[in-house]
């Protein structure tokens, strides 16, 4: 069984609680709402990468993470529903339309686990 994501994982947008904390669903996919930026993109294919790397002459240069994610999570706990979506789990994965996959790393709580 995979834990349910809370608000603690910067995620939730719903107002339903689980464990005192809001939940999350597969539709809170929303960058700069509920994915916040991390790390470093090196995809080719983000044109803030492009930019970065051009102006290095060719050479490889990430730039910060800035998610674009327009479609929902995949596949989150589809035996349980908040908000008529799926609850959203800690092996659900996140497509960038810049080419990475975003998975979840803490689901900001460890004591509600869903299907």
């Amino acid at each position: 069984m995979s834990l349910h994501v809370v608000h603690n994982a910067m995620l939730p947008q719903n107002r339903a609680l689980c464990g005192g904390v809001n939940a999350a669903n597969i539709g809170d996919h929303i960058p700069m709402v509920n994915v916040q930026p991390f790390a470093l993109c090196t995809c080719p294919a983000n044109p803030q990468v492009a930019a970065a790397t051009a102006a290095a002459l060719g050479v490889l240069t990430p730039q910060p993470c800035l998610p674009n994610t327009p479609a929902p999570w995949t596949t989150g706990s589809p035996t349980v529903l908040l908000s008529q979506l799926p609850l959203l789990n800690d092996s659900s994965m996140l497509t960038c339309v810049w080419g990475g996959v975003i998975t979840v790393t803490s689901a900001g709580q460890t004591g509600k686990k869903v299907p």
